[in-house]
C-alpha cells in the first residue's frame, strides 16, 4: 500500500490517535469524514470528532459497493456491538486508495483469524 503524499494536518483528530512508532498507511477522504488506516488500526474521523477507532483484527466485516452514477458505499462493521458501524460515501476519484486499503485490511484480517 502506498502512503498518501499529503499528510493529515497535525491538528486533525485522527493524528491524536497515533501511538509511538505507529504509521499512517493511507487516509482517504469520504464525503464529510476521513478514513485513516494505520499499521494496526482503522479510524473514521471528521474535523471535530472520531467516529470509530478500532484495531483491524476487531473488524467483523468491511464491504465496498460500487454503483453506476453514484458514489460508492463503504461499510465498516466492528466486531463489538458497542462500536457503531460506519457507512461512508466514497467519490470515484478515491476508489484506488480504498482498493489498496481493503487489500491491506483483508490480508491483516486473514492472518489474524482465529
Amino acid at each position: 500500500m502506498t502512503v498518501m503524499n499529503e499528510p493529515l494536518p497535525p491538528d486533525h483528530p485522527a493524528m491524536r490517535l497515533l501511538r509511538s512508532g505507529e504509521r499512517i498507511r493511507t487516509h482517504i477522504p469520504a464525503k464529510s469524514t476521513t478514513i485513516v488506516v494505520t499499521d494496526e488500526r482503522i479510524a473514521v474521523a471528521d474535523e471535530e470528532r472520531i467516529a470509530l477507532d478500532i484495531e483491524i483484527h476487531r473488524l467483523r466485516r468491511i464491504q465496498f459497493d460500487i454503483e453506476r452514477e453514484r458514489p460508492a458505499t463503504l461499510v465498516i462493521v466492528p466486531e463489538h456491538p458497542t462500536h457503531e458501524p460506519q457507512v461512508l460515501a466514497i467519490p470515484p476519484e478515491h476508489y484506488h486508495e480504498v482498493g489498496e486499503a481493503l487489500a491491506y485490511i483483508g490480508q491483516r484480517l486473514y492472518h489474524t483469524a482465529p
